[in-house]
């Protein structure tokens, strides 16, 4: 079996990573600033992911690359580092416990916006486990 293409693999082992991730900046962010604790991460990240894609040889001339594809990527790595920025914000002075699961509410986003934007038809069992995934946050959410 060729697991490069096995997509639900590689998600579960991005659960298992950003599970780890939750847990690593949660200790990592004591008496550190949440956004300088980001840039160290990102810095990490970059110098791992290069590495990588050099090491592939996947590395190749970005002037080859559309407007189209440079200018999505562009704002893929904007939003993602909101994302880190608030989320690392939210760990500092949260439980790893509850911010995780509520940033996982972006699987719901996902789906809304991907049936908007992309035209994706998830199929009722599908909607129900998003719907679960709703449900989840909400609970999290609910003061007592």
């Amino acid at each position: 079996m060729d697991i490069s293409h096995n997509w639900f693999l590689w998600a579960i082992l991005s659960a298992g990573f950003a599970a780890l991730t939750a847990i690593f900046a949660k200790i990592g962010l004591e008496g550190v600033n949440s956004d300088y604790a980001t840039l160290i991460r990102t810095i990490v990240i970059l110098v791992v992911l290069a590495a990588f894609v050099w090491a592939t040889g996947a590395l190749s001339d970005p002037r080859q690359l559309s407007g189209k594809t440079i200018g999505f990527l562009v704002a893929s790595g904007l939003a993602t580092g909101a994302s880190w920025v608030c989320y690392f914000r939210a760990l500092k002075v949260g439980e790893a416990s509850q911010v995780a699961p509520v940033d996982k509410f972006s699987v719901v986003l996902v789906a809304i916006f991907a049936v908007i934007f992309l035209g994706d038809r998830p199929a009722g069992r599908e909607w129900l486990a998003i719907a679960l995934v709703g449900a989840g946050v909400m609970l999290l959410a609910w003061k007592r």
